[in-house]
């Protein structure tokens, strides 16, 4: 399992380091802070100082991971293939019959078959350099709470290390699956973050609405954020994006809510398609695309013009959903290049936006980012340049968080 280094130096500095800007700097770091970022040689190297040399390689922000199903890692072989096969054939239209296929997994949930992969899929991320996860777990009838148990234990012991974030997530809905909404309460209590959804998954515009309702009732009655699946499917009839926006400001969740999926909005004519992503600017929802995924995406481009905060997210990692996924954001940004048509230079620097910064933004995280007075939570990269950082997709060099070598 991959540990942080020993205590020991009291400081860290990472020389000839290239940001983004292409600028080359040294940053310094101490009490867990970045102290400063100078040009390089400008100020000495503490002689107690652990010493990385990034040799003009880039240095970005850690990975964020703004939507992955943490508790159905690697179980893609306790099922087989025909919720994939449902899932992602004919355009994605029978997705929700994908969805009640993949509810079979759930007879095999056990705390001993669960946390090994999930271990293992955290300190993969780890190693590529992914430190915030929002994990969701299933929490239902057939579930219970052994997912959410899991993915709870996995984050004490990540703690320190990699910052996750757990949703309770009726993945069967709370009206089609009568007694989930009482266990999602029961994993909040039990020390959830979030509260799930995906009311796209009901039956009919009114149990849609009132499946939101419910989640922004309770979200807002504890003091937490909401996470929800949206309009995943290439249908305008979906409208669970814009229920779950104008829930957010009726309870007062303004900026905290994030919406993963939405692909029926790809789908919509062009004018309600802007009304609903200035009204998901408005209110401060999120918006997570995982292109890999499946063959429809939202429009991603359009949502960042309108001003939404926009990330990318990993989903899957060979389960009923996708047979694939080494939980590498940056994998997934590549892959989202070419499934998104964005591969000019510009568009090559949004695409790690929407795995860095943006990504920040979309799950609220306060005090992200690499400047003077932020933490010490950084990557160097072999990578001079981003075209190579996204095409070589490879782990980074030195993951440093809290000013210490991650190793």
């Amino acid at each position: 399992m991959i540990t942080l280094s020993s205590a020991g130096p009291r400081s860290l500095v990472v020389t000839e380091a290239r940001l983004r800007s292409g600028t080359v700097v040294d940053v310094h770091c101490a009490g867990g802070a970045v102290a400063a970022l100078v040009p390089t040689g400008t100020l000495p190297v503490p002689p107690d100082a652990e010493l990385v040399q990034a040799a003009g390689g880039l240095v970005t922000e850690p990975l964020v991971d703004a939507h992955l199903h943490l508790d159905k890692v690697r179980t893609l072989p306790l099922i087989g293939d025909a919720a994939l096969q449902a899932y992602t054939a004919d355009g994605m239209a029978d997705s929700a019959r994908g969805i009640d296929l993949a509810r079979a997994v759930k007879q095999h949930y056990r705390l001993d078959t669960l946390l090994p992969s999930i271990r293992q899929a955290l300190a993969d991320g780890e190693r590529h350099g992914v430190l915030h996860v929002l994990a969701f777990a299933d929490v239902d009838t057939a579930a219970g709470l052994t997912g959410v148990q899991a993915v709870l234990a996995a984050r004490e012991e990540f703690r320190g290390r990699v910052d996750i974030s757990v949703v309770a997530f009726p993945q069967d809905g709370v009206l089609r699956d009568p007694g989930a909404a009482g266990l999602v309460e029961e994993a909040m209590a039990a020390g959830a973050d979030v509260v799930g959804g995906i009311p796209w998954i009901e039956a009919g515009a009114s149990d849609q609405e009132a499946h939101v309702k419910w989640a922004c009732a309770l979200a807002a009655r504890l003091g937490r954020r909401v996470a929800m699946l949206t309009d995943d499917a290439p249908d305008p009839a979906y409208d669970t994006t814009r229920m779950l926006a104008e829930a957010m400001r009726r309870h007062g969740l303004e900026g905290r809510g994030v919406a993963c999926h939405a692909r029926a909005l790809g789908h919509y004519d062009e004018h309600r398609q802007i009304a609903l992503l200035d009204l998901a600017r408005d209110v401060g929802l999120g918006l997570v695309s995982d292109p890999h995924t499946g063959s429809v995406a939202l429009p991603v481009e359009r949502a960042l013009e309108r001003g939404v905060a926009v990330a990318l997210g990993q989903d899957d990692i060979e389960d009923a959903y996708y047979p694939f996924g080494r939980h590498n954001l940056l994998e997934v940004a590549f892959l989202a290049a070419h499934l998104l048509d964005m591969r000019s230079a510009p568009q090559l620097e949004v695409l790690v936006d929407l795995v860095t910064t943006s990504a920040a933004r979309v799950l609220g995280l306060s005090g992200y980012g690499l400047r003077e007075g932020g933490p010490a939570d950084l990557l160097v990269h072999h990578a001079a340049r981003t075209v190579d950082l996204l095409a070589r997709h490879e782990p980074p060099r030195v993951v440093v968080r809290g000013g210490r070598v991650l190793s």
